[in-house]
């Protein structure tokens, strides 16, 4: 006979007032998103030096299928790590996860042709990949669901940060007065992989959640864990927690097991509009991410003339816009809410992304000009793409949040992110403004389309319990909808 026990873990988590413990699985697990956009930025401030004589002599088209492996080491990363998270638990993973980032970016550094490099990238990307469901599905269930919206679109968007941290890297390592030209471009992978080191030291602090541990039958555990949790937070804030909200304790199976049957029909039986909506926001946005991100350095040596070594410069106001987009409008998306807001950032991203397109194809623009304007794009850009994460992380049940994440992510960027840089890359070899163009316009235009899509479909999760927007899978059969 199945045993069935009761537990009000996810209202002593959701009631807990913000503390440094919130603060340390912020830093601790945000970080991923800081290393991501390092590695992203390192790529796409580094490929006019990777691709000259001096480094690994790369055409145009080669840097983007070098961005293309990444993307789809990641892919492949976040589909095998995501289902071992649901099912080894989120902290053994976002460990593993960040030790195959760590050893595949010191790699990349000696890369000694396009080949290796390939190689290299596609396995530091399954470590990112692999990141995405573990740490994501763990700040959710750790952080209060009054603040979860804010606190999830600023880590996703702290990619940012990293993406300035990589841009200020680059013009260090790329000025020959520094560094040697053959030698700067590896020091600045081996020195972000060693960063990890840090990352690996800071999790030992972070426990298992909770939340994963009573779908898994493992109450006592559980139980231990939120004790030392609330303990904490106590002597933080110097004073007694507020009361457990009198609400229904959640009844669930201590033998629920899930199996791919299971998630096949949750996705596409249970919640089939959710599953089409996340589909349309990850693969949007990756799309225009990836695209223009990867390919951006190109454009202004290309067509402004700008040297390898100034690009940093201009990524910097870029990575800025994109923090500074979740800083600013993440408050919005727990008290407007997820509908309304995902449609307005996707939607004038959409519309700005077209006209600017239309500006560069008519030569209308400057180095700086064109970088304000991705500067203002990609400031709701960024908003939206973060909400993506936010959406398809807490639109499905617990048992299965880790995978889902991955499996949205991988399809998501595997129909939206792959492709992107190899296009855009032969966009550019073509020599044609207008050519171009038609990249931007399908990038704008993809926007525009998922903030129809989030009309119709989208999900007002704001402010709600994780159980409340999504019944565990475990919940016992009398009490599940």
């Amino acid at each position: 006979m199945t045993a069935v026990f009761t537990t009000n873990i996810p209202a002593r988590l959701d009631r807990l007032p913000w503390s440094r413990f919130h603060w340390l699985v912020v830093f601790a697990l945000g970080v991923t998103w800081i290393l991501d956009g390092l590695e992203v930025t390192l790529v796409g401030s580094l490929s006019p030096a990777i691709a000259s004589p001096q480094g690994l002599d790369f055409t145009a088209s080669q840097v983007g299928l070098t961005g293309s492996a990444y993307i789809l080491g990641a892919v492949l990363g976040a589909l095998i790590f995501g289902r071992l998270t649901d099912t080894f638990g989120r902290r053994k993973l976002f460990t593993i996860t960040v030790g195959v980032y760590l050893v595949a970016t010191i790699a990349t550094g000696f890369s000694w042709d396009f080949w290796s490099f390939m190689v290299f990238r596609f396995i530091t990307g399954m470590g990112i990949g692999g990141e995405y469901g573990a740490v994501n599905s763990a700040i959710q269930e750790l952080i209060p669901a009054r603040r979860r919206g804010f606190t999830d679109l600023v880590i996703n968007g702290s990619f940012w940060i990293g993406a300035a941290l990589g841009a200020v890297g680059s013009i260090i390592v790329l000025d020959p007065n520094l560094v040697p030209q053959e030698w700067g471009w590896r020091a600045a992978f081996v020195i972000g992989g060693l960063l990890a080191l840090i990352i690996i030291w800071v999790r030992r602090y972070i426990p298992e959640s909770p939340r994963w541990l009573m779908t898994h039958g493992r109450v006592d555990e559980a139980e231990t864990i939120i004790a030392q949790i609330e303990a904490r937070v106590a002597e933080d804030s110097g004073r007694p927690l507020p009361p457990v909200p009198d609400a229904p304790h959640l009844r669930l199976k201590s033998d629920h097991r899930t199996s791919w049957l299971d998630i096949g029909r949750m996705l596409f039986h249970r919640y089939p509009k959710r599953t089409a909506l996340g589909v349309v926001l990850m693969a949007t946005q990756a799309f225009c991410y990836n695209a223009i991100f990867f390919t951006y350095a190109l454009i202004l040596t290309r067509f402004y003339g700008i040297a390898p070594a100034s690009i940093g410069w201009f990524m910097l106001p870029f990575a800025a816009g994109n923090f500074m987009g979740p800083l600013l409008l993440g408050h919005l998306f727990d008290t407007v809410g997820r509908k309304v807001m995902i449609t307005a950032t996707y939607g004038l991203a959409g519309v700005l992304m077209c006209i600017t397109g239309w500006m560069f194809a008519q030569g209308m623009l400057s180095a700086v000009q064109q970088t304000a304007a991705w500067t203002v794009i990609f400031f709701f850009a960024s908003a939206g793409a973060s909400a993506a994460y936010l959406t398809v992380g807490e639109s499905f049940p617990l048992e299965v949040r880790a995978v889902t994440i991955s499996l949205f992510y991988a399809f998501g960027t595997l129909l939206g992110g792959v492709g992107g840089p190899a296009l855009f890359g032969a966009l550019i070899d073509s020599g044609e403004r207008h050519q171009i163009l038609w990249g931007y316009l399908l990038g704008g235009g993809l926007m525009i389309f998922a903030a129809i899509v989030e009309v119709f479909l989208g999900v007002n999760a704001e402010r709600k319990s994780l159980e409340e927007v999504a019944p565990p899978l475990s919940m016992a059969l009398d009490d599940a909808p």
